[in-house]
């Protein structure tokens, strides 16, 4: 079977999870704190990281750091992983869905503008498959209006808007580094934001609203065991062993980023032109390929999806939109493109250890099919 995804670890991983394993406390330790330096140090930044359990812990965290909840509106795309919306449901707010642009997947800022009310307190653009949102109009409602912009970058850590690294401007950045994406901690997630009181703040909920300042020390005896617990909190924080992980990984991320590049490119020469699919238009040099999607023409994308597991090889559908999900349907969304896009896309394999030759046969499958 040839994986749609899949996570690449190898030997550092391990010896990393021995250290780990050998300091004897899997939970909030030394070694999140030297991920979360490493992060920013991946960024070319000196802003603040808060590394979370989970990608969905970290835009869930960032809302409630925000204070948003029942009563508030964020606007984001239907077009995403329903994680994306539940972490707004969660707080009590109400998730407001957006159309997408047709070509780029990526969230209609005229319809974002129309859907602003004086209840929107954020909008959630979604870096969909590592492509970058347009961050300066988003920016520019931020300061013309106050709404805040947290962007789910979960496809897109290594991704470069206008020169600028994905978490290295903006507001409130959020991504996951669960076992699927471009580097892994098994499971994990980050924030990232210039704002070191949002950021403390942050740090204090993820662990259940504890406020202990010597909780990353790596000597026993430094590890004060008097904390007090100011506000509300939450079981979010990031595992040492899962730490240990992201340190190994993120020291191969630009090797990982590189052959998704090589494989989006092989494809593009091998499947453009092919009567019968579209494939998505992106400059590879700027963006972080976390998926290869084509849209297939004619409503025979399901038939393709078959055949292709006829043939030993995964594929996916990357996203069913928030707004058809029972939970949302009260939401009443009209997005005709966000439906159109839906009934055509199609994931195909993309990572680090997907050969020339399964690329190929992809390739090959596809045109026989047709």
């Amino acid at each position: 079977m040839i994986k749609v995804s899949r996570g690449c670890c190898g030997a550092e991983e391990l010896a990393q999870v021995k250290e780990a394993f050998e300091y004897g406390y899997f939970g909030l330790a030394y070694k999140v704190e030297e991920f979360e330096k490493a992060i920013a140090e991946y960024l070319v930044t000196d802003r603040n990281v808060v590394a979370t359990n989970t990608g969905t812990s970290a835009l869930h965290l960032a809302l409630a750091t925000l204070g948003i909840g029942e009563g508030d509106e964020v606007i984001l795309p239907s077009f995403t992983f329903v994680a994306t919306a539940q972490t707004i449901s969660e707080t009590g707010a109400t998730p407001v869905f957006c159309d997408v642009h047709p070509d780029t997947f990526l969230l209609d800022l005229e319809d974002v503008k129309r859907k602003i009310t004086s209840r929107t307190k954020a909008i959630i653009p979604v870096h969909y498959a590592g492509r970058p949102c347009d961050m300066e109009s988003l920016l520019k409602i931020k300061e013309d209006k106050g709404i805040r912009i947290i962007e789910d970058a979960a496809h897109a850590f290594g991704s470069f808007y206008k020169g600028k690294k994905i978490g290295s401007f903006g507001d409130i950045t959020c991504f996951s580094f669960d076992s699927i994406k471009v580097m892994t901690c098994g499971e994990g997630g980050a924030i990232v934001s210039d704002d070191p009181v949002f950021a403390d703040l942050a740090k204090q909920k993820r662990l259940l609203g504890i406020d202990r300042k010597t909780m990353h020390v790596k000597d026993w005896k430094k590890r004060s065991w008097v904390y007090d617990v100011p506000s509300q909190g939450y079981r979010y924080h990031m595992s040492n062993i899962n730490a240990a992980i992201g340190l190994a990984q993120i020291k191969k991320v630009n090797l990982f980023i590189a052959r998704r590049r090589e494989i989006c490119h092989l494809y593009d020469k091998n499947l453009k032109g092919l009567s019968g699919i579209e494939c998505m238009p992106a400059s590879y040099d700027e963006i972080t390929p976390f998926m290869y999607v084509i849209r297939v023409k004619n409503g025979r994308r399901n038939e393709l999806k078959t055949y292709l597991m006829e043939h030993d090889i995964e594929s996916g559908i990357s996203y069913i939109p928030c707004h058809h999900f029972s939970l949302y349907k009260e939401c009443n969304a009209n997005l005709p493109i966000t439906d159109n896009i839906y009934e055509e896309i199609l994931c195909l394999p993309i990572h680090y250890e997907l050969k020339d030759e399964d690329v190929m046969k992809v390739v090959d499958v596809i045109k026989m099919f047709f």
